[in-house]
């Protein structure tokens, strides 16, 4: 089967991504990719009919034949609503409106576990070697504008993909820092779960926290940051500068609670073949998540703790291996492997 004209996108709470593919020489081919501010468009429909309206894609349009979006959401039969914004997407109402016939959803992070198989040396970010077992289960982690989680099974044919809401289990606190977070935020939100926290809106929260706590003054300089862009990259950039004694300090809790929730979804998981951190979070503070203190965190599980020591800790570098997720589970799903 000739590869067919194809839409991909990665549509998250903060940004959403999208790319035509062409086929060319038996492979596909970027012919057109546009990234947008979510939050800037009332709904999906609006953000595909910019999209369409682009001049690189006018001519190409009718000849898309599939399209395949990962969502950041739980997606349910062939619909998904976005956990962190307003937008409701059905994969039947997008074949219909836009004449495309077949049109799949997945969930964000699934999508991520399966661009795993697409990624190179050069595309992971080593953080504890670890002793890889062949064929074992492996778990992938992200924070972002929330926090995903799937797990990834070892089957015939490669490795099965298993979509997760991990990111909403309950907090569990493992020091007195984070029992005073889990206080404070259980007054905000009742039940506290981890995407609270780790999250760029998670790692907001912590700094208020701190800062209404007395732990510290905002810089003028931070304050300025904060108020002029994203507040928690400004956060993040003035803590990993240490130009910020505050900043350092909840991005320090941060990476602390990231490291404990990973550790936990490994064991929960057992994750024998390794864990991947994916999310742009992860890639904007790789420095920091490689002084030890996340793998500190990671690890620290009393009897446990030698068991996660083996296992392998990478961070994802390449920020497209969603599209490339969706790439190949289109692939597979119109069997163009075969």
């Amino acid at each position: 089967m000739a590869l067919p004209t194809v839409l991909l996108g990665d549509i998250g709470g903060t940004h959403s991504r999208l790319e035509l593919l062409g086929a060319r020489d038996g492979e596909w081919q970027l012919m057109h990719e546009q990234t947008y501010r979510s939050e800037i468009f009332a709904g999906f429909d609006a953000l595909i009919d910019d999209f369409y309206g682009l001049e690189p894609v006018k001519p190409v349009a009718p000849r898309i034949e599939a399209a395949c979006f990962s969502v950041a959401g739980p997606v349910e039969g062939r619909a998904s609503t976005l956990t962190n914004l307003n937008w409701t997407i059905d994969a039947a109402a997008i074949s219909a409106r836009l004449a495309i016939p077949d049109v799949l959803l997945v969930n964000d992070f699934a999508a991520v576990g399966h661009g795993i198989a697409e990624l190179g040396e050069h595309d992971l970010l080593t953080l504890q070697r670890g002793v890889a077992r062949p064929n074992g289960t492996r778990v992938v982690v992200g924070a972002g504008t929330g926090l995903g989680v799937c797990m990834l099974t070892r089957q015939r044919d490669g490795y099965a993909v298993h979509p997760s809401e991990g990111g909403h289990t309950d907090f569990a606190p493992t020091n007195d820092a984070q029992d005073i977070l889990l206080a404070n935020l259980r007054q905000a939100f009742g039940r506290v779960s981890y995407e609270r926290l780790v999250s760029g809106p998670g790692l907001l929260r912590i700094f208020s926290v701190l800062e209404n706590g007395g732990a510290g003054q905002l810089s003028k300089q931070l304050r300025d940051a904060m108020q002029r862009g994203d507040a928690s990259a400004a956060i993040s950039e003035f803590a990993i500068n240490k130009a910020d004694p505050l900043a350092v300090h909840a991005l320090d809790l941060f990476v602390d609670i990231y490291g404990a929730f990973a550790g936990n979804m490994a064991l929960a998981m057992l994750a024998r073949g390794g864990v991947y951190l994916a999310g742009g979070i992860a890639r904007q503070i790789a420095h920091k998540l490689g002084d030890g203190s996340f793998v500190h965190a990671f690890t620290h599980k009393g009897r446990f703790s030698d068991v996660l020591r083996r296992y392998p800790l990478h961070i994802v570098t390449d920020p497209k291996v969603g599209l490339k997720g969706a790439a190949r589970l289109l692939r597979k799903e119109l069997r163009l492997d075969r």
